[in-house]
């Protein structure tokens, strides 16, 4: 197994060849071949997945476990076990999200089920983070005695970029709680990172950013501002909505459209936003993602959705103002119920199967993360390539060549030919060493990427 030395001391380690990842299936988006390898095998609902500042995968699984994930090797880096997560059901570790500026701040909030004095209730907690140790502590319950049962929680966490932080619920089985603007259920809420309520909130004083909801699992923002969600229906209208403060999303007087007599004067009387799409019969939309990576092209300017009982993914491109859902295609089939999302600054997607939540019928490697990536895509710089230069020597090699970079940040990937990736790791300092040993003499390619651009150049071995 070929690994990228580097001389900074970086928090990743060693990073293996993705290559070495077992390929378990291929499709085809447009004319590009997507492969879908196994990353990490034997895991028990993941929950949660978001590429952190790390360049690793954090994740939650319901159980109350958080971890770290290589991305390269699919290693499991165990942080926390939650003690006092209640799991039952649908009920357990849910959301993750991190601090925006996590190296000076180095906070991670989740949120969970627990039980006080016999009842099923859920908060919001702010871990720290220690690199040296490994580890998760210091908890500091932010928000916390909502309304819980072992359905019906949300619930997923997303940091925006004026550093609140939006917190999806469910209506917890108490369906007139989602129209009551005195309770955190059915709601998506908005929260400054210390806990307190943003002073622009849409009412002040409260918590809440927008209401009607029954069980939003799906929270994501575009570049541009516009947060979409993904939301649970009954046996009807799974739906996609465009969020926007203040506004009510019908539940439970309204399913779905407002295409029903009492809908359309309710909708009418209450400043109901409808949804982009739904779906009838349901498919239980749970993450929700953007793609817009020149590595899939077909894929750019997309909502992506795991589904968990129709076992898929979903792709939803929009229409340019991001008002409407032009298309649905599907892909993915065969690995059963789909739960958590995240995509990578390389354009892979990382997928989490939800096969032992109590629902699905596990295989012997259940659960997995998947990774899904067009294998022949090669950077190309996006502006002021001319000015990334980086040294590399000896070359040609043999056991080792080192490169000298222009700037500390840089990330680097080593490719054969067809431009699939062997190896990548981000560099903190000026140097890297690239350890060759035992890769078959030949031609590859270095590509080095930096905030102005990349570059690449040819390396010879052996």
């Amino acid at each position: 197994m070929k690994k990228l030395l580097l001389t900074a001391g970086l928090a990743g380690g060693l990073l293996a060849a993705r290559a070495q990842a077992p390929v378990v299936g291929t499709f085809t988006v447009g004319t590009t071949t997507v492969t879908v390898s196994a990353l990490t095998p034997n895991l028990a609902t993941v929950w949660e997945l978001v590429w952190g500042p790390d360049d690793f995968l954090w994740a939650t699984e319901r159980a109350g476990r958080i971890s770290r994930i290589n991305p390269a090797t699919g290693a499991v880096l165990p942080l926390l076990t939650i003690a006092d997560v209640t799991q039952n059901t649908e009920s357990g570790l849910l959301g993750l999200a991190l601090h925006p500026d996590f190296a000076a701040q180095p906070y991670v909030y989740v949120v969970y089920n627990y039980t006080d004095q016999g009842a099923l209730k859920e908060k919001l907690v702010r871990f720290t983070y220690s690199a040296s140790a490994g580890t998760l502590d210091a908890p500091l319950v932010l928000l916390g005695g909502i309304g819980a049962t072992t359905t019906h929680s949300g619930s997923r966490l997303l940091v925006l970029p004026d550093r609140t932080l939006l917190m999806t619920t469910g209506d917890a089985q108490q369906q007139p709680e989602a129209q009551s603007r005195a309770s955190l259920n059915g709601k998506i809420l908005r929260l400054n990172l210390d806990g307190t309520v943003p002073a622009d909130n849409p009412t002040p004083g409260s918590y809440l950013y927008t209401f009607g909801h029954r069980n939003p699992q799906g929270l994501v923002q575009l570049a541009n501002g516009r947060l979409y969600s993904s939301e649970h229906g009954p046996n009807n209208d799974d739906e996609i909505n465009k969020i926007e403060a203040g506004r009510n999303y019908g539940w439970p007087t309204v399913e779905g459209y407002c295409n029903l007599p009492a809908e359309l004067a309710f909708c009418a009387a209450n400043n109901v936003r409808e949804p982009l799409t739904t779906w009838t019969p349901t498919i239980a939309p749970a993450a929700l993602q953007y793609y817009d990576h020149p590595a899939i092209p077909g894929w750019r300017g997309s909502l992506l959705v795991a589904a968990l009982g129709g076992s898929r993914l979903v792709q939803l491109p929009l229409d340019a103002a991001g008002q409407a859902i032009t298309a649905r295609n599907e892909f993915l089939t065969g690995f059963g119920r789909l739960r958590s999302l995240c995509v990578s600054p390389q354009g892979r997607v990382y997928v989490g199967t939800s096969n032992r939540d109590g629902r699905g019928t596990p295989a012997p490697a259940d659960d997995r993360i998947l990774v899904l990536e067009n294998l022949a895509y090669m950077p190309t710089a996006t502006r002021n390539a001319a000015a990334v230069r980086f040294d590399l020597f000896p070359n040609p090699a043999r056991q080792q060549a080192t490169l000298r970079l222009p700037a500390p940040g840089a990330h680097v990937t080593i490719c054969d030919l067809l431009g699939r990736r062997l190896r990548e790791q981000a560099v903190a300092g000026l140097t890297a060493t690239l350890d060759l040993s035992g890769l078959p003499a030949g031609s590859y390619l270095v590509a080095v990427a930096t905030a102005t651009g990349t570059a690449t150049r040819p390396l010879s071995v052996e």
